[in-house]
């Protein structure tokens, strides 16, 4: 059975930080690429970022290239996700997926999913 479950959202200013943790079992870890995908009120979900299974390659959307940072390491049970200079259209729903492939930004190629953790950025 695959599990992912969320940590780290909270409430920040516009420009703040925060770091949000996905831990898998070590199953998955072994098998799956990892990433994020976020929802907004009254939004699409859409996709964020991924990671391949041994931490080697990431693929970003071009909405937080060069603000966010996805990483693990090839023997972590744990994933994150560095969120810096955060903006108020980043506030939403962030979910933890897994996924055979890192190098896709399609929710159909992400079949496990945690339950979300909310991230708010006030302006």
């Amino acid at each position: 059975q695959v599990q992912l479950v969320e940590s780290g959202g909270g409430s920040v200013p516009t420009g703040g930080s925060l770091r949000l943790s996905c831990t898998a079992s070590r199953r998955t870890l072994s098998n799956y690429a990892l990433g994020w995908f976020r929802q907004a009120p009254g939004k699409e979900r859409e996709f964020v970022a991924a990671i391949s299974w041994n931490g080697e390659n990431t693929f970003y959307a071009d909405s937080v290239k060069g603000r966010f940072t996805i990483s693990k390491e090839s023997t972590e049970t744990t994933m994150y996700l560095q969120m810096n200079n955060l903006k108020p259209e980043d506030t939403a729903t962030y979910y933890c997926v897994g996924g055979r492939w890192f190098n896709t930004n399609r929710e159909r190629d992400f079949g496990h999913w945690g339950q979300g953790t909310q991230v708010t950025v006030s302006s």
